[in-house]
């Protein structure tokens, strides 16, 4: 048995907290040719739930929450529990696609059983299929649910397979454990106490003020939609080069016009208060890029959606973003959570679930960026065309965008809520005028041409 990290299990109680909402994170993968044959379909996926033993245990709750929660084996484990097929109607388009992705994120995952599911999809238009693998975010963030999907694949030639590293056994604690956990904090939380104050500082302070009223904020219901934008990877590293910005600079100056031509749509004013956004930060390694978990932390930055001009606006995110960096934020956070899997559980338990019930007004959207792998990969020798990243919502967030990127191409995966974000197409248009906008302002004059095309 091994324990849930903090944030893992926390992600649990968020979702505890709200019937409205699951927090199932995905990625489907556009693939060309036929489907295999659901026989061949599951050797395959068995073969890569091999690799992880993460991927066949289950969480066990103590009464109460007075001990950590526990990834342990599924004593049942049946990989028909985690495969579904289904279909798109004629004529199999991307709306329709689109569609069948909000619906999934919909439906939250069963946590009698490992809190995994592939969707396989068949009839996509242009002899073609699609894979959907969806994980809780309480298994997986984005770059490790990344890993969930490579495991299906054929091996990258030159590459060694990446199995990803059994979780590491672990004893039930003793009392002895706690009392030397309790005599280390002494002499743990002193070393990095200044530096987490320093860091910790903006980020209280963006929680406690709450930003401008924004439509973006607000109860949200079970439905979603989802759309997506996509960018020609070349064209966003040109952009970068142009303005010596980075490439996540670029990917939020795109959605900053975009959320401004949202709200301008809806007739709000885009004051320089009113959108604020979390923005994850990985925190992880290397070597751990396969271990099925959370290693996150991140940054609340103000969107500069009062910028009208494209450049400027680039440039203001760019100074807002090294700030940010400069003062520490996501390390300060990455800290506080070590030091909450040094503490008892049951407190933080408590605390998270009353917290969770309390309705944030600060944050107004949620734009994550994972990179993909940039060789092009296969399943059963048939290419992986596309790959687009699905992301959840929850915490009165109407909209939550992924940006991920795969063999040339970026691609952002736009989740809304069903009723109050009816617009979200807006924000997949506005995305894609503003690479082109930035395109223009730095003299790319070549037509942009992204490796991968979309369904």
């Amino acid at each position: 048995m091994t324990e849930l990290r903090p944030l893992d299990s926390g992600f649990m109680e968020l979702e505890d907290s709200d019937r409205h909402i699951s927090l199932g994170i995905g990625a489907v993968a556009i693939i060309s040719g036929a489907p295999p044959a659901r026989g061949e379909f599951g050797r395959i996926l068995a073969r890569g739930v091999q690799q992880n033993a993460r991927l066949r245990q289950k969480v066990r709750r103590a009464p109460l929450d007075l001990a950590t929660p526990v990834w342990e084996d599924d004593p049942n484990f049946d990989l028909a529990h985690h495969i579904r097929w289904t279909a798109l109607p004629t004529p199999g388009d991307e709306r329709a696609l689109c569609e069948l992705v909000a619906t999934e994120l919909e439906e939250r995952l069963d946590r009698d059983h490992p809190l995994w599911q592939c969707v396989v999809v068949e009839h996509l238009a242009g002899d073609r299929w699609a894979l959907l693998v969806k994980a809780h975010h309480s298994l997986v963030d984005g770059v490790s649910g990344l890993s969930v999907f490579r495991s299906l694949c054929d091996a990258v030639p030159g590459e060694a397979e990446n199995a990803a590293p059994e979780p590491r056994s672990r004893a039930e604690m003793r009392w002895l454990d706690v009392v030397r956990g309790v005599t280390r904090l002494p002499v743990v939380v002193p070393r990095s106490v200044a530096a987490m104050t320093r860091g910790l500082t903006p980020v209280v302070s963006a929680v406690v003020s709450p930003a401008a009223e924004c439509s973006l904020n607000g109860p949200i219901g079970r439905q979603r939609r989802y759309v997506v934008a996509r960018a020609a990877l070349s064209d966003v590293h040109e952009i970068r080069a142009a303005f010596d910005v980075t490439v996540n600079d670029v990917v939020l100056a795109a959605v900053a016009a975009a959320y401004r031509d949202l709200l301008v749509g809806r007739a709000e004013r885009p004051a320089p208060d009113k959108l604020r956004v979390l923005i994850p930060v990985s925190m992880r390694s290397e070597q751990a890029r396969s271990t099925l978990d959370n290693r996150v932390s991140a940054m609340l930055p103000f969107l500069p959606i009062d910028v009208a001009d494209p450049v400027e606006r680039l440039d203001v995110i760019r100074r807002r973003m090294t700030g940010h960096k400069s003062r520490g934020e996501a390390q300060a956070e990455n800290s506080v959570l070590a030091l909450a899997g040094r503490l008892p559980f049951a407190p933080i338990a408590w605390s998270l679930r009353l917290l969770a019930r309390f309705p944030q007004r600060t944050v107004a959207a949620l734009v994550t960026n994972v990179p993909g792998p940039r060789e092009r990969l296969t399943v059963r020798g048939h290419a992986v065309t596309e790959l687009l990243p699905a992301t959840p919502i929850a915490m009165r967030l109407r909209t939550g965008i992924a940006v991920l990127s795969y063999a040339g191409q970026l691609t952002f995966g736009i989740t809304g809520d069903y009723d109050t974000a009816p617009d979200i197409a807006v924000l997949a248009e506005g995305i894609e005028r503003e690479i082109k906008r930035l395109r223009e302002r730095a003299g790319i004059r070549r037509p942009s041409r992204p490796e991968v095309t979309g369904p």
